[in-house]
């Protein structure tokens, strides 16, 4: 019998239902709030194959656990790197760029390009000014920030199992 999961926006929960068989389209009313039809989530197991839920691409076609993974990959990259030179730091960014598939935006890439070339990272910040919109863009903490935006809290989980009834 298989456990679906199921979010709330309105709630911000994750909650789990059980089905007497395999039911790809059945989607229930929140168990909290009622709101109609709420989203069905990819299970853990599931995102490991790199699928997205509902056919939705998150942040660009990315699910959550391959942005980590890639975060996490750039982080161990970064480890040996000399933040002064600007041409490995121009690599990390275009390393995450190749390994998320995300547009960082045309002024980004010109920064990026810069730096490639071995221009100081202040000095392109200072000529680029507004267009960069950020106070620390060459950072990895704010390159973060630009891709994913404002971090959001995590849902909480409803640890209840609720019945996914079948619809007809």
């Amino acid at each position: 019998m298989p456990i679906y999961e199921f979010y709330c926006d309105h709630c911000h929960v994750i909650f789990n239902f059980l089905s007497s068989r395999i039911n790809t389209t059945s989607r229930p009313d929140c168990p909290r709030c009622g709101k109609k039809k709420i989203s069905r989530q990819m299970s853990t197991f599931a995102t490991l194959g790199k699928a997205t839920k509902d056919g939705e691409e998150r942040a660009a076609g990315m699910d959550e656990t391959r942005m980590e993974e890639a975060f996490v990959s750039l982080m161990q990259d970064s480890e040996g790197m000399n933040e002064d030179d600007p041409r490995q730091m121009a690599t990390l960014m275009r390393k995450f760029t190749e390994k998320t598939g995300l547009h960082l935006g045309d002024s980004m890439e010109e920064a990026i390009s810069r730096m490639e070339k071995g221009e100081d990272p202040d000095t392109i910040e200072q000529e680029m000014g507004e267009r960069l919109q950020g106070d620390d863009l060459f950072s990895f903490e704010a390159m973060k920030k630009k891709v994913l935006g404002p971090e959001k809290p995590l849902p909480s989980h409803d640890e209840k199992l609720y019945e996914l009834k079948v619809e007809d």
